[in-house]
């Protein structure tokens, strides 16, 4: 089981999720871009790491993290996240887990407000929690999972009534602003890691050049 400590740190979380080790070919393609490999895994430190998570505690975020990227598809990314979540907290990630399966969709969607770029709108699957999950989960979790559904396939309709929504439920400013870090933190983590992995079972792998990946 993957611990917290092994998430928070002590390996590079992007190497673990493709299965990348020192002198592999992608372990030598990602060394050429040291900079952007060294960010990406500082911002997961920063997000799960914090020194201050008054705000928006690691146990939601680890929750929320679980949540926004089983939604977006069920590989490596998502079941290290939901490992994770559960080992801290096994009975809210099995809801968290099972609302996450049941608003899975691919996007984005949502309407333009500029004139000219109405007929490239498109409407989709849209998710609110239900009684059931919002008695167990608490109005504030609910929220924070409904307004990470929102970033990830409706960014569009990301406005102020959204954010509303958040502070109606006990988020603070800073709270917001952490939460929407980590969800688009978490679509980039989950996208470079995909990407890796589909070049790991290419043979034209080692021979890619930086420009092909963006970590």
């Amino acid at each position: 089981m993957t611990t917290t400590a092994e998430l928070t740190g002590a390996v590079d979380v992007v190497d673990e999720l493709v299965g990348i080790r020192a002198g592999d070919p992608l372990d030598a393609l990602r060394r050429r871009r040291p900079v952007t490999r060294e960010q990406l895994q500082a911002s997961h430190d920063a997000l799960f790491d914090p020194r201050d998570d008054a705000a928006f505690t690691v146990d939601e975020r680890l929750l929320v993290a679980a949540f926004a990227t089983r939604s977006t598809a069920d590989d490596a990314t998502a079941a290290r996240y939901a490992d994770v979540a559960a080992a801290a907290d096994a009975r809210r990630t099995e809801i968290v887990l099972a609302e996450a399966s049941a608003a899975a969709t691919a996007g984005p969607f949502g309407a333009y407000r500029e004139e000219g770029l109405a007929d490239e709108s498109t409407d989709g699957r849209r998710y609110e929690p239900g009684i059931a999950a919002r008695d167990a989960l608490g109005e504030r979790l609910t929220a924070a999972l409904a307004h990470a559904h929102l970033l990830t396939f409706r960014p569009r309709e990301a406005d102020a009534a959204a954010q509303a929504r958040l502070v109606d439920a006990g988020w603070s400013t800073d709270g917001i602003v952490t939460l929407s870090q980590l969800v688009s933190f978490l679509a980039f983590q989950q996208r470079v890691a995909a990407g890796l992995r589909a070049l790991s079972s290419s043979v034209a792998a080692p021979s890619a050049s930086p420009e092909e990946v963006s970590a």
